[in-house]
C-alpha cells in the first residue's frame, strides 16, 4: 500500500473536530506518513493537522447569525477552495457541515479529486432533495446510523456505515451510583437531569416549560432532586435569570465537576476526568428532560428513560418549512434514539404539546415506573451494541479505499 496520503479535511464545529480527530488518528495507524490540513479545532490540531483556518470560522447559530456570518463565511470557503484545488490533495473530506461541504464537494470533485462526506445530512427528515447535490458531490459517503446504507445506497451513493463513535465513548455500564458520588448527590433519591439545550434560543422556549414541570414534579415528590448541566458561562447566566423567574427548591446548576470530584479512571476502563459536564449529569439520573437532539442519543446510551421535547418559534417553523420544501419532517419521529428504533420508545412532546403539565406527566413516568424503565434500558442496551463500531478505523480503511481506487 502507498504511503503518504493527503487529505484536505474540513470540519466545522466541535463534534465534528472530535470526528475527524479520531478519523485522523485511524488514517495515521494504517498509513504513517498521511498528512492532513484544511479547516479544524483543537482536537485535529493535537494530530499533527495543519489549520489554513479556525474551526470559529464556520460557527454560526441559526439563520440570523449566519447571514450576519456571510461575508466570512464566503470569504472562508473561496479560500478553502483556492488552496485544494491548487494543492490537489488525494482526497477532500467534509465532516458534516453540509451547508459549506457540500457546496465545496462539488467544486472538488468536478476538478478530479475524490471526496468523502463523514456524517450523512438528515435527509430522512428534512429536506431530501439533498440527494441529488450529494450525489453530484461526494466520491462516498461514511454513515453514523445503519438505517442510512440502504437509504444512500438506493440512490446510488457508495455508502460505508463506521458506526456512532458515541457508542464507543459512553459506557455499556453505567454507573449511577459512582456519577451520583462524583457529583455530591444523595444516592438514596431519586435525580431528575434537565437538559433544555445548549443555544439561546432553545433556553428561551424550553426552560420555562422544564422548569414549571420540574415544579409541579417537586410536589409529587419533595426529595427530588433535579440537576441542569449547561455547557458555558453565558448559558448559565441565562437559564439562571429564567430559574429565578421559576424557581425550584433544591435545583442544582452545574457547569463543571465539583473541585473534590473523584472522576478519573473507571472501573470499565473509561476515563471520565474529560467528559462533559452533561454526561455526568445523565449518568446520575433516573431519567431525563431533554430538548431534542444529540443529548437524546446521549441519554439512550446511559441507557435512562428519557422524555424529549422541542419548541420553535412560528417564524423559525415558517423559515424551516420554506428552505425545506417540507411543512413537517419526513418521519413520525424527531428523537434520535425513536428514529433509530423505528419506534415510540421514549415519548416526544413537541410545539403545544409540550406544556408542563404534559412534561410532568410523562416525566414521572419515567421517574417512577420501574417496568417502563426496564424496557426503555433493554433497548438502549440493544441500540448502544448495534451502534458500537471501530469508527476511526471503518472511516480510515473507507478513505484509503477510495483513495486507492477500490471503493464501491
Amino acid at each position: 500500500m502507498a504511503s503518504g496520503i493527503r487529505a484536505a479535511i474540513v470540519a466545522g464545529e466541535p463534534s465534528g473536530d472530535l470526528l475527524a480527530a479520531r478519523m485522523i488518528r485511524g488514517l495515521q495507524a494504517r498509513d504513517p506518513a498521511a498528512a492532513a490540513s484544511g479547516i479544524g479545532g483543537p482536537a485535529m490540531a493535537r494530530t499533527g493537522f495543519q489549520a489554513w483556518h479556525p474551526m470559529d470560522a464556520l460557527s454560526v447559530f441559526g439563520y440570523v447569525d449566519a447571514l450576519r456570518a456571510a461575508p466570512r463565511l464566503i470569504r472562508t470557503w473561496r479560500d478553502t477552495r483556492h488552496r485544494v484545488l491548487a494543492q490537489r490533495p488525494d482526497v477532500f473530506i467534509g465532516v458534516d457541515a453540509p451547508d459549506f461541504n457540500l457546496r465545496l464537494e462539488e467544486k472538488v470533485r468536478a476538478a478530479g479529486i475524490p471526496t468523502v462526506h463523514f456524517v450523512g445530512p438528515s435527509i430522512w427528515a428534512w429536506r431530501f432533495e439533498r440527494i441529488h447535490q450529494i450525489r453530484r458531490a461526494v466520491s462516498h459517503m461514511l454513515v453514523l446510523f445503519p438505517f442510512e446504507v440502504d437509504l444512500y445506497r438506493e440512490q446510488g451513493v457508495p455508502v460505508t456505515y463506521v458506526g456512532h463513535p458515541l457508542a464507543e465513548l459512553i459506557p455499556t455500564r453505567p454507573d449511577r451510583a459512582a456519577a451520583r458520588a462524583v457529583l455530591g448527590l444523595d444516592p438514596a433519591t431519586r435525580v431528575l437531569a434537565v437538559m433544555p439545550g445548549s443555544r439561546e434560543s432553545e433556553l428561551r422556549l424550553l426552560a420555562p416549560r422544564f422548569l414549571q414541570a420540574a415544579q409541579i414534579l417537586r410536589r409529587q415528590d419533595p426529595d427530588l432532586q433535579i440537576i441542569v448541566p449547561v455547557v458555558n458561562a453565558q448559558r448559565r447566566a441565562q437559564f439562571e435569570a429564567i430559574l429565578a423567574d421559576n424557581p425550584v427548591p433544591g435545583c442544582r446548576v452545574l457547569s463543571a465537576l465539583p473541585a473534590a470530584s473523584s472522576a478519573g479512571a473507571r472501573a470499565d476502563g473509561l476515563d471520565s476526568s474529560e467528559w462533559p459536564i452533561a454526561w455526568h449529569a445523565m449518568e446520575a439520573a433516573d431519567a431525563v428532560l431533554v430538548a431534542s437532539g444529540t443529548a437524546t442519543l446521549e441519554a439512550a446510551l446511559f441507557k435512562r428513560p428519557l422524555v424529549i421535547s422541542y419548541v420553535i418559534s412560528p417564524w423559525m417553523r415558517r423559515i424551516m418549512a420554506w428552505k425545506s420544501g417540507q411543512q413537517a419532517p419526513s418521519l413520525p419521529w424527531v428523537g434520535l434514539p425513536n428514529i433509530l428504533e423505528r419506534d415510540f420508545v421514549v415519548p416526544e412532546l413537541l410545539q403545544e404539546a409540550a406544556t408542563p403539565e404534559g412534561l410532568a406527566e410523562q416525566t414521572w413516568i419515567a421517574l417512577s415506573d420501574r417496568e417502563h424503565g426496564q424496557r426503555v434500558a433493554q433497548r438502549f442496551t440493544a441500540l448502544h451494541a448495534s451502534l458500537s463500531r471501530d469508527t476511526p478505523g471503518l472511516a480510515a480503511q473507507a478513505i484509503l479505499d477510495v483513495c486507492h481506487g477500490h471503493a464501491a
